[in-house]
């Protein structure tokens, strides 16, 4: 025992010692190639002179580096060794150290240590991930790129490579895939509709269920088809859901068996926000003027809040009728050729229901309507009595 725990301490000092020499080569910038050797119009002996250590210093950084990823490797797996002997090896002495099989208690004590080395592994691990992230190479092909990084210090350049690296992969989440997601409008002879309808998928078009029996299961809304016919003339039909594009593919192709939906946008589209993933209009290439947005989330349109109508989340509910609303209010639109749908949709923005809003003053103008229409004919009928009456008691003379 007293052996094993001498052997652990010159292991412990022999890391730290390798450690200490590590960073400390690691803190010193490799040996830069130097200036030109020597001027255009210099003698061509001294260029030779010059090319030499030129070649040399060339040759001895890729091997430098070689070197460090070794020694890195190395420690990394030392250290890993010595916390795994560390953790799981055997503590009790004697006899009872014995190769058999731990109950589940034990098993659970044994795990239960790692959890105090946890922000120790992870900061291993995450160093070992900057030092040994690699300089970024022309794709087939074993010449590197080189980089803003490289006249630093072998550890300060993998250290800004790597955040670089993760700066780069955090806007890639945050920010849409390109800044133009759809492409340009069609042109004649071909025909491109006038307006562009953007669709969400769950909540709207779809509602998902699950049970113990059957798993996730989605179920179509009514009207969906009747929205598709009626609105592919009018709108440019595009679904553009928070879903990834391995759950909504398939879900799209169900639910649009005839082709009316014209593109497709994923997840990856949207802009994440303030833990929302927002659907930015400016990026569809499209004019934000003739652009609706129909979602039941408002977060999802909070950049452009006059080009959104915000349904409630449908329930599942077999006898809804919220897309048979939406189409008539979206066809009312389109028929009366508004030249910016913001000015309609500033109005019903304010509104929990729009399309109840909607046919609550449809309804108020349609008995408007008729009211105009019976005192018009009501007058009318007078206005004939009164003439019959009058030409009756003064009959037109005839003429000669």
């Amino acid at each position: 025992m007293a052996a094993s725990a001498a052997l652990l301490l010159r292991l412990r000092s022999g890391l730290r010692l390798g450690a200490r020499g590590l960073c400390a080569r690691l803190a010193t910038p490799p040996p830069r190639a130097s200036d030109q050797a020597a001027e255009i119009g210099s003698r061509a002996g001294t260029k030779a002179q010059a090319q030499g250590p030129q070649q040399q210093r060339g040759t001895e950084g890729p091997s430098y580096a070689k070197k460090v990823a070794l020694w890195l490797a190395g420690l990394l797996g030392a250290g890993g060794t010595v916390s795994v002997v560390y953790i799981f090896g055997p503590r009790r002495p004697g006899p009872q150290a014995s190769h058999s099989s731990l109950s589940p208690l034990q098993e659970t004590t044994l795990w239960m240590k790692l959890v105090p080395r946890a922000p120790e592994i992870s900061f291993l691990g995450v160093m070992g991930l900057c030092l040994c992230h690699p300089k970024p190479s022309i794709f087939l092909s074993a010449s590197q790129i080189p980089d803003e990084f490289d006249n630093d210090p072998i550890l300060v350049q993998q250290l800004r490579r790597t955040y670089k690296y993760f700066k780069d992969y955090r806007q890639m989440i945050i920010e849409p895939t390109s800044p133009c997601l759809l492409p340009d409008p069609l042109r004649e002879p071909y025909y491109q509709p006038p307006y562009t309808l953007v669709l969400e998928l769950t909540g709207v078009l779809l509602h998902p269920e699950w049970s113990l029996a059957t798993g996730w299961r989605f179920k179509k809304r009514p009207g969906i088809e009747t929205l598709f016919q009626q609105l592919a003339p009018l709108y440019e039909i595009v679904i553009f859901t928070s879903e990834t594009g391995m759950t909504a593919f398939p879900l799209i192709d169900s639910v649009d068996p005839h082709g009316f939906i014209s593109y497709r946008l994923f997840r990856d589209a949207t802009r994440y926000m303030d833990g929302h993933h927002v659907k930015d209009i400016s990026c569809l290439n499209r004019d934000p003027a003739r652009v609706v947005v129909v979602d039941c989330k408002k977060e999802a349109f909070r950049l452009q809040p006059y080009n959104g109508v915000a349904l409630r989340p449908w329930d599942g509910n077999s006898d809804d009728r919220v897309l048979l609303d939406l189409s008539a209010f979206l066809k009312t639109i389109a028929l009366n050729s508004v030249e910016d749908v913001r000015t309609v949709l500033e109005h019903y923005a304010l509104e929990d229901d729009p399309l109840e809003a909607f046919k609550q003053r449809q309804s108020r103008l349609e008995q408007e309507e008729q009211q105009r229409l019976a005192e018009l004919s009501k007058s009318s009928k007078q206005n004939l009595f009164f003439g019959s009456l009058t030409s009756r008691l003064w009959p037109r003379s005839k003429q000669p």
